[in-house]
């Protein structure tokens, strides 16, 4: 019996050595890769924003008084003008007609009002004695006070009219460069409607780039910023002012980047902008984790039981060695290197930590000579 029970447990101990062999086997088949994890790393080189030109500061150009035709535009699109010049010119000959009847009508004013003076300045002092009745000293004197009020009104409509006839000049409010004209000779002048011109404020055109939200803290008023200009020529600004919120859907907020009068620079048009003295964190991973493929570009992760799973990601900055993931895996997701090129998702895999395989990779020995070997 005890012969029995000891055939018995060299029979399990034979079958458990069996297992362990059949696991050791398979362990050994399964593919050795190194593996790096998504980590926060301030990449060299600035930080980068694209955005459209605006101008710094826009007037608008309209008219202040409506209903007369436009006589001349003086300016174009594109002029540097100064402020005061004139712009428009409309008609003012309904005025001018308007003005010449007031200045008639004021000069009889005065006159019946000079001779109103002269009546009350009769009755003066003759209060109470008697020659004259005191209603008519007192109509005399009423006379007077209407026709000085009726000088001071016809004065008050003819300022009015001058006035109206020096705002038919349209001046620039600013200098600076004209963006848009919307005015012909011809036209008639309407208040309120859409302006005639409008003016970049000493012709300043700065760029307002969007920056996403992670980066916007690495960003500070008058830092440095190298700005590309459509046709390739670099300018440099400094930044002016940052947006005190960032847009709840893109995550982006607005960087606003002053930059010097030039004749190339045209609201509208398209820039792109490097921080040179901002480095901020941001998720990276080395280079060689990057997998290009007709579905574009990703990395190859482990999920749960060191299972490769893809993820499509997208990229920004390279800085030495790694690269910025814009979209992909969280931060200490591993992703596996250049030696996992080949692995197909879902396929299990032996992790090697890229760090523990550089320190044990043996080194390389030279070839032996043949001549060496032989002696």
């Amino acid at each position: 019996m005890k012969r029995g029970w000891f055939l018995a447990a060299c029979l399990a101990l034979a079958g458990c050595a069996g297992a362990s062999e059949e696991a050791q086997e398979k362990q050994a088949a399964l593919r050795t890769v190194s593996v790096a994890r998504v980590e926060l790393r301030p990449l060299a080189g600035g930080l980068a924003a694209s955005g459209i030109f605006i101008p710094r500061e826009e007037a608008a150009v309209g008219a202040e008084v409506g209903g007369y035709r436009i006589a001349a535009v003086l300016a174009e699109e594109g002029d540097f003008v100064r402020a005061g010049q004139p712009l428009v010119r409309m008609d003012p000959t309904l005025l001018q007609a308007q003005i010449a009847q007031l200045e008639a009508n004021l000069a009889q004013q005065r006159i019946q009002a000079t001779q109103a003076e002269r009546e009350a300045a009769r009755v003066a002092g003759l209060d109470g004695e008697g020659i004259v009745a005191t209603e008519q000293i007192e109509q005399r004197r009423t006379q007077a006070a209407n026709a000085r009020a009726a000088v001071r009104g016809a004065e008050a409509q003819l300022r009015e009219l001058r006035t109206r006839v020096a705002r038919l000049t349209i001046t620039a409010p600013v200098s600076g460069r004209i963006l848009s004209r919307n005015v012909r000779p011809g036209d008639i002048g309407t208040v309120g409607g859409e302006p005639m011109f409008r003016i970049a404020r000493g012709g300043l055109v700065e760029l307002a780039a969007d920056v996403p939200e992670a980066e916007l803290a690495a960003i500070r008023p008058g830092q440095p910023a190298e700005v590309e200009l459509p046709g390739g020529r670099t300018v440099t600004g400094a930044v002016r002012l940052l947006s005190a919120e960032v847009g709840e859907e893109t995550r982006l907020g607005r960087v606003r980047i002053s930059l010097p009068p030039d004749a190339d620079l045209r609201p509208g048009g398209f820039g792109r902008a490097r921080f040179t003295g901002a480095m901020a964190a941001t998720p990276a991973v080395p280079e060689d984790a990057l997998r290009f493929d007709a579905d574009g570009v990703s990395v190859m992760t482990l999920a749960q039981g060191n299972r490769a799973r893809r993820v499509a990601v997208s990229t920004g900055r390279r800085a030495g060695g790694w690269v910025q993931l814009v979209t992909g895996p969280p931060v200490g997701t591993p992703v596996l290197l250049g030696g996992g090129a080949f692995v197909l998702e879902g396929e299990t895999v032996r992790p090697v930590p890229a760090r523990a395989t550089a320190r044990t990779a043996p080194a390389a020995t030279p070839a032996t000579p043949p001549a060496e070997a032989a002696r």
